[in-house]
């Protein structure tokens, strides 16, 4: 059997509660990188063009 992975932002060990993450904390630094563009999909850069054309 593999050993459990650990939580993805502080490295302690995950809580069942809260997983994938060992806390609330956790979980919501997690949130407020995506919130804040801390993390990025891969892909070609939008035109501005493609963007006006989503309204």
């Amino acid at each position: 059997m593999s050993k459990p992975k650990p939580c993805p932002i502080c490295k302690k060990p995950r809580s069942e509660e809260f997983a994938p993450f060992c806390s609330a904390r956790c979980r919501d630094r997690d949130l407020a990188q995506w919130f804040n563009d801390g993390y990025a999909v891969p892909g070609r850069p939008a035109s501005p063009d493609e963007i006006a054309g989503e309204d």
